[in-house]
């Protein structure tokens, strides 16, 4: 018989912070067994562990003892109610874990413990010296010297690359990143970082004296084949040389560039015993990079090895721990006095190894102007925006119903009509066209309940319109386990066609389209709706976002600026004021040093590089 691992629980702090629906039963027991195996008794202390565990799945590298009490926690996509005479005093606490066993204190090596204590930082060890480690060798890289270059040739293709009236900000990013030991190439989508990114890889080879050996790569499978297929449209527009010869790179995860190795759940083939070969790696949405992974990546890279780092820190945080493009913009690093005499030589002095990109050329303005104001809390330009019938932006309650009904329908009745005449391509558009977004999977503002009014509407609007059938004509798909073996990837879209040989499953990949037999996939799920995460990466033309009320814990700044940047012309918020206001004032939490460290570093020797 099989019975609530809860009921085993002794009574004590731990049931309590259990049954409120704080803790799981697997932080509850790791605790527990590691409270046993360290001989600390003391629930206090085996409370902080199991947080610190907690934390982990939430992102947070770490879990800020400070702040704790008044952080607004989740569970099944629900505010957690704490009572406050659950959470140990203060004071109190941190005696306890400055006494127990569990617990290294400060930065100095400790022996083996679980937990360390920082500062009112309280990390699980392992995630302390990942932290360390990409804090280290950013230290070091950023305080290297550059490689030499000929400054002259990178002056000269800088001309040759941007014409008259080209973006500043992308013109100083390319430079920075020909020259810099790490380089962060920072903006949102519709700025041009693959166009810029394909500028740096020109500069660099028309300014180094032999081709050096590149290495392109992203946090997952569809980031990585995204990467690969803007970058070859990009560089198709460099001069022929050029585009001949950076035209054969290929873009892999950075799992696959380190030598994944199975049965080794955090090592790869390459480390510092066995560095990457190459001379610059090029990775593409960094924010979704953890500091685990960055961790082991930094340290697989040779010495005189360059790193260039692209992303959107503003966007949500990856789903392992860590904010790291974030912490690295945040804490802006000043150059190295070799890199800002470099730049002032080649005419782009001021700059540091990050540059932000700003000027968006795929959205229309006002989209432009509503994600601005999220990201700078200017709730009141927001809210005016989606209120005061601004085209392209509309807020609104059950009202945006109809308008939502007539969009999906619409694209629906294109949709399957372009895939039972076996028009792919026609299709694969309508698919793109349009994209309704959750913050929440269950629930009325969940994904799962609005994709059913999707498939309501839809029979209702399409004869013949079966969505109970496991295939048919027209279904939208989302792939939701790596297949590597068919071409497929976690995230991706695509729609089943008919042609005169069956059902085929379609994916495009920039110019072309990916097909296999739909008979082949298992990890798949119709996509009338999806989670604001999942469209990370993705554009649209048009994205509806459904918006929790304002007490969700799962509406943030992040979630929200993530969402409306999906489109490019048109947003629809279905939702209340308050929650779009109350989302631009709440930031994500993530509890991390490693901004606090580098900025400590830049202080300590990097100072007289500002002036």
């Amino acid at each position: 018989m099989i019975t609530d691992p809860a009921v085993s629980l002794a009574p004590g702090l731990l049931r309590e912070m259990h049954a409120t629906g704080l803790l799981a039963w697997g932080d509850v027991h790791v605790a527990q067994k590691l409270g046993f195996l360290y001989d600390e008794p003391d629930q206090r202390a085996q409370l902080a562990l199991a947080l610190a565990v907690r934390a982990l799945r939430a992102g947070q590298v770490c879990l800020d003892l400070t702040e704790v009490r008044e952080q607004t926690f989740e569970a099944d996509e629900e505010a957690v109610t704490v009572p406050p005479e659950l959470w140990p005093q203060p004071d109190e606490w941190r005696g306890v874990l400055l006494a127990s066993r569990l617990v290294s204190v400060g930065t100095e090596p400790t022996g083996e413990r679980p937990l360390r204590l920082v500062g009112d930082l309280l990390y699980l060890e392992r995630y302390w010296q990942d932290e360390s480690t990409v804090a280290g060798e950013l230290r070091r890289r950023l305080r290297s010297p550059i490689e030499p270059v000929d400054l002259a040739a990178l002056r000269e293709a800088r001309t040759e690359l941007f014409g008259v009236g080209s973006d500043p900000g992308q013109e100083l990013a390319a430079v920075v990143g020909s020259l810099a030991s790490v380089a962060v190439i920072a903006g949102g989508p519709g700025t041009g970082k693959t166009t810029t990114l394909a500028r740096v890889l020109g500069m660099v080879a028309r300014s180094r004296p032999t081709p050096p050996l590149i290495g392109l790569a992203a946090p997952t499978g569809k980031a990585a084949v995204r990467m690969e297929e803007a970058l070859a449209d990009a560089l198709g527009r460099l001069p022929r040389d050029l585009a001949e010869t950076l035209g054969g790179l290929n873009a892999s995860t950075i799992h696959r560039l380190l030598g994944w190795v199975p049965e080794a759940r955090n090592r790869f083939a390459h480390d510092a015993a066995n560095p990457l070969p190459h001379d610059l790696v090029v990775i593409d949405e960094a924010s979704m990079v953890p500091v685990s992974l960055l961790a082991r990546l930094l340290e697989s890279l040779r010495p005189q090895a360059r790193l260039v780092l692209i992303g959107d820190p503003e966007q949500l945080a990856p789903v392992d721990a860590g904010p790291v493009l974030r912490d690295i913009v945040a804490a802006e690093p000043p150059p190295t006095p070799e890199l800002a005499q470099a730049l002032r030589t080649v005419g782009s002095p001021g700059s540091g190894p990050v540059v932000r990109l700003r000027r968006n050329y795929r959205s229309v303005p006002a989209l432009t102007e509503l994600a601005k104001a999220v990201l700078e809390q200017d709730v009141e330009t927001a809210v005016a925006l989606a209120t005061s019938g601004t085209p392209g932006i509309t807020l609104a309650g059950s009202a945006a119903g109809t308008r939502l009904r007539e969009i999906v329908t619409d694209q629906g009745i294109r949709m399957v009509a372009a895939a039972r005449q076996g028009r792919v391509q026609e299709a694969l558009e309508a698919l793109e066209e349009h994209r309704l977004l959750c913050a929440h999977r269950r629930g009325p503002y969940g994904v799962a309940l609005w994709a059913r009014q999707v498939e309501e509407w839809l029979t209702a609007a399409i004869v013949g319109f079966d969505p109970g059938q496991d295939w048919y004509p027209g279904r939208p798909l989302l792939v939701t386990q790596n297949a590597s073996d068919l071409g497929l990837f976690n995230g991706d879209t695509g729609v089943v066609v008919a042609d005169a040989a069956g059902l085929r499953a379609h994916f495009a990949r920039g110019h072309r389209v990916h097909s296999v037999s739909p008979f082949l996939l298992d990890a798949v799920q119709t996509v009338h709706a999806m989670t604001v995460h999942k469209a990370q990466g993705s554009q649209f033309e048009r994205v509806t976002v459904v918006l929790p009320p304002p007490d969700s814990p799962l509406l943030t700044r992040e979630l929200l600026y993530t969402a409306i940047t999906r489109a490019r012309s048109e947003v629809i918020l279905i939702g209340s004021a308050d929650s779009l206001a109350k989302a631009i004032v709440s930031p994500a939490r993530g509890a991390t040093g490693l901004r606090a460290r580098l900025i400590a570093a830049t202080d300590e020797g990097l100072g007289d590089a500002r002036q």
